[in-house]
């Protein structure tokens, strides 16, 4: 994808934001710009960078802003990064995640059909702060929370001895060992979000969305073995373990809810 020039700036905080391009013309969404849901394009952004920023299939940023050419976008443009509304008020389509400046529903109710998925955040950082209330999962004996989205069935990525346990602050997922070249495997049901190297600090990654609440990631692998768009079932060889953009071999294992990381191992089976 094309990246947005660089000869521009994009809002920064304290500064005004870009209204209008070389020519004076008004920029496409400005009228959005600081919305919820809406997104400012950076110097160096590409759609599928964007997309991977707010957890959204680039393909749907696409549609939802009627870009005809999506390797042309401009430092400042405005982006819709969340579905459109309906007539009716509820979200017309129920795909992507929750995205910046985007509450969160409470933790203690069942999220609405309608509500967006969440963000890996992708790995990446968000445009913007994401307020979320902690979560607090009712769990079965088998670790999955056991109501509408939150009944997953997780079960382990890897077999390897876990070496790095969650920390919000410093490791937003689970650190697991093992040898080069072991199955990395996908904890449930999903669909591939994202396949590529595009992330710094997380060299082969792979993002699955399990549904509109739930997104995987899997971190530091040898070869990835999927695609964007493809359907993968619970306990399916998805990768194998590496240290690609690691000190060792690893695998980096990250459940997203709602976009905010939580512990995976409040979720995942006892071992």
């Amino acid at each position: 994808m094309g990246s947005a020039p660089a000869s521009s700036t994009a809002a920064l905080p304290g500064v005004p934001p870009i209204t209008t391009d070389p020519s004076g013309k008004p920029l496409p969404g400005i009228e959005n710009y600081g919305k919820p849901g809406y997104y400012a394009v950076r110097p160096g952004d590409t759609i599928r960078r964007i997309g991977n920023e707010t957890s959204q299939n680039w393909r749907d940023i696409v549609r939802w802003n009627n870009l005809e050419n999506p390797d042309q976008i401009e430092v400042g443009q405005v982006l819709r990064v969340i579905p459109p509304v309906g007539p009716t008020g509820a979200t017309s389509v129920a795909e992507g995640a929750a995205t910046p400046a985007r509450p969160a529903a409470p933790a203690a109710a069942t999220p609405p059909a309608a509500t967006t998925a969440p963000s890996p955040a992708t790995p990446a950082a968000t445009a913007a702060a994401r307020p979320t209330p902690p979560v607090t999962p009712s769990t079965s004996a088998g670790g999955a929370s056991a109501s509408g989205d939150d009944d997953v069935g997780w079960i382990w990525p890897a077999q390897g001895t876990l070496i790095a346990g969650f920390d919000e602050a410093k490791n937003k997922g689970l650190d697991i060992g093992g040898k080069a070249g072991d199955s990395v495997l996908a904890a449930a049901d999903g669909r591939v979000v994202y396949a590529g190297a595009g992330l710094r600090g997380y060299g082969n990654l792979i993002i699955l969305k399990h549904n509109n609440t739930y997104l995987t990631a899997y971190a530091h692998n040898r070869a990835l073995l999927v695609k964007e768009d493809q359907s993968v079932q619970k306990g399916q060889k998805i990768a194998e373990m590496g240290n690609s953009d690691s000190d060792r071999v690893k695998l980096h294992f990250e459940i997203r809810r709602q976009g905010k990381p939580v512990d995976p191992a409040r979720y995942l089976p006892s071992r």
